[in-house]
């Protein structure tokens, strides 16, 4: 529903459609098999990669209440506290954001290869069933690439986000959603309408209220 939507809004993204359906499906696969999100990028792909985390670690349009076991777990934990928190705390659906780890991004920047700080955390956090969500205009940043390597090598599906230019995520990635755009703030404009669709089925696939 909410592609189909996607495209009548936006009819120039139908000749990515097929590639934003195999993300969503990459993505509903790996949480129904526990797995998380990660996702990263430059400068307004790096806003965008903490958009998407907000998306997804909290209700974006449904109130995702927690579970009967952990509402129980939290009462028992923090008596009249646990019973709010059973309350008020919403189930996410785990994401982590690459570009806001400052103190470990700031330490590689100097002591080692900077271009290669996203796939170090790729190596430290990817499992099996995950998915990186790489973020580039061009489709060419050498710190996104990297991480797609990284999370391939490690069993995860990367998932790349881009403009209408082939790029060196091309055959490297599992799936790349070219958008139909060139420059760099006109490509942002699509993103963001891609990633909203993608965070809402993503939702209702494992939420009903």
């Amino acid at each position: 529903m909410h592609i189909k939507e996607l495209i009548n809004r936006y009819p120039q993204l139908s000749e990515c459609r097929d590639a934003i359906e195999r993300s969503l499906a990459a993505i509903i696969r790996c949480y129904e098999l526990g797995g998380k999100v990660l996702v990263c990028g430059n400068g307004g792909s790096c806003a965008d990669a903490d958009h998407i985390v907000g998306e997804l670690m909290k209700g974006f349009r449904k109130k995702r209440p927690l579970s009967g076991k952990i509402k129980a777990n939290l009462i028992n934990a923090g008596s009249v506290l646990g019973e709010e928190l059973a309350t008020e705390l919403q189930t996410p659906l785990r994401a982590i954001n690459l570009c806001a780890q400052n103190s470990l991004g700031t330490a590689f920047l100097n002591d080692a290869v900077p271009e290669f700080i996203y796939a170090q955390q790729v190596i430290g956090y990817a499992d099996e069933n995950d998915v990186l969500i790489g973020i580039s205009t061009s489709g060419n940043a050498k710190n996104v690439i990297a991480a797609g390597v990284a999370a391939i090598a490690a069993g995860a599906a990367a998932i790349g986000l881009c403009g209408d230019k082939q790029c060196e995520m091309d055959g490297l990635f599992n799936v790349v959603i070219h958008v139909p755009e060139i420059e760099t703030h006109r490509v942002q404009e699509l993103h963001l309408p891609v990633y909203h669709a993608l965070c809402m089925a993503v939702e209702d696939h494992f939420f009903s209220e």
